[in-house]
């Protein structure tokens, strides 16, 4: 985890989505448009609520955004998936950092609340990622998280158990 920082702006997350951070076949985020934070403000392996790791990143909404054109028309929405999609990058982010082998996958998701809505108006929503559980053994590679977004510092999404593992296939 010493080998990389703990904050990350908008050119080490393109890197990332390269292959240039982590090397090749390894942890990567996808590349805009689905890209889904603009910076990670901070990361760790033994942070958070559990002590186990966690991510804080942010993503600037800009009215131009690609999805506001087709969810809805005359009714711009973010679709919540995307928000849920956000926070399984982070999560894979996460194991990455750690220096642990293979490409992510998301494997699932325990819960989800949507209870709010990213619409043109709102200027930047916070991912908050907060590890349960983070494996590596010989076999697995997976961490277990709960995670929240927040729209202008109000909780719209909330999830529990999403799931996270690398790869070497």
């Amino acid at each position: 985890m010493a080998l990389y920082p703990s904050s990350f702006d908008r050119d080490d997350l393109l890197k990332c989505a390269r292959g240039e951070l982590f090397g090749p076949g390894n942890a990567q985020l996808p590349e805009p448009p689905m890209l889904m934070m603009d910076r990670i403000t901070d990361i760790s392996g033994d942070g958070g609520e559990h002590g186990k790791g966690h991510v804080v990143a942010e993503f600037d909404i800009k009215p131009d955004l690609w999805f506001f054109d087709c969810h809805f028309p005359g009714n711009p929405i973010m679709p919540g998936c995307l928000g849920l999609d956000g926070l399984w990058q982070l999560t894979g982010f996460n194991l990455g950092w750690r220096g642990w082998q293979g490409r992510g996958y998301a494997l699932g998701v325990g819960e989800v609340k949507l209870t709010g809505m990213v619409r043109p108006d709102r200027k930047m929503l916070t991912y908050y990622v907060d590890f349960t559980k983070a494996i590596q053994t010989r076999r697995l590679t997976m961490g277990v998280a709960d995670g929240r977004v927040e729209a202008d510092g109000e909780v719209i999404y909330q999830v529990k158990d999403m799931k996270v593992a690398l790869s070497e296939n």
